[in-house]
């Protein structure tokens, strides 16, 4: 019987009988997020890069008034493009990942719909602060991005989520010499913010730790599919305030 393609059900076969079908879990939901710049979405065509020939994949990203990274994860071809949807959140990007869901679960669904059974989607946040979080009813897992080019102290900034995030990445570690920051303390100061929560310094151009990386996702993966993986909140965000009197005192 030839291999069957990760996307395929179980069913009848040419002779009318049935196959028993494998139930398993919907698709693990991956949140990425962090600021600006530090590099999600070259952490997902990286994701994409070496999990897509084992995996059945799909990505949604977030921006706020465009599709820019939605169209630079087609460009570089890390999976077909009908997989990669966007969002746009209109608004600051928390609100569409913690406080309205709908529209990314939307997506979420959809893609699940079109194209599973699907093993894996990776949601990205549009550019946000240190306290951006995933909803639970989101995200199953997240995974916060900082770089070194943010400076060696970020880390020891703290916020949910670099302190709660299932995995804390300190990206881009090939930089750190032309800006003058020490990785190995960098990576210090996260573990102790974290408690003993994972933290993997990577560069995209290191294979060890994108390896390290992709491990951490099937060993996740096997987690969800078994049920022994239990979504956990990292925290709410900071309040977040805009300053517009709208003169609802009546003066």
């Amino acid at each position: 019987m030839p291999d069957q393609h990760p996307d395929q059900h179980l069913g009848a076969t040419p002779d009318g009988h049935t196959h028993e079908h494998t139930h398993r879990p919907r698709a693990l939901r991956l949140g990425v997020a962090g600021p600006v710049g530090t590099g999600k979405s070259s952490i997902l065509a990286t994701l994409c890069r070496e999990l897509a020939g084992e995996l059945a994949m799909a990505v949604v990203t977030n921006d706020i008034y465009t599709d820019e990274d939605a169209r630079f994860l087609r460009s570089a071809g890390v999976l077909p493009t009908e997989r990669i949807r966007a969002v746009e959140t209109g608004a600051c990007p928390h609100t569409a990942i913690r406080d309205d869901v709908s529209a990314n679960l939307d997506a979420v669904e959809d893609l699940e719909e079109a194209y599973g059974p699907l093993d894996l989607v990776l949601v990205e946040s549009g550019g946000d602060n240190l306290t951006a979080t995933f909803s639970p009813a989101l995200a199953d897992a997240q995974l916060f991005c900082i770089d070194v080019a943010g400076g060696g102290d970020v880390a020891r900034k703290g916020g949910p989520g670099i302190t709660g995030a299932d995995l804390l990445i300190i990206n881009k570690t090939d930089l750190a010499p032309h800006v003058e920051v020490d990785v190995a303390a960098m990576v210090a100061d996260a573990s102790h913010a974290r408690d003993g929560l994972p933290v993997l310094a990577l560069s995209k151009h290191d294979s060890a730790s994108v390896a390290e990386l992709a491990d951490w996702v099937r060993e996740l993966l096997v987690r969800h599919r078994s049920g022994t993986h239990v979504p956990t909140d990292p925290g709410p965000m900071a309040p977040h305030s805009h300053s517009h009197d709208h003169g609802h005192d009546g003066s």
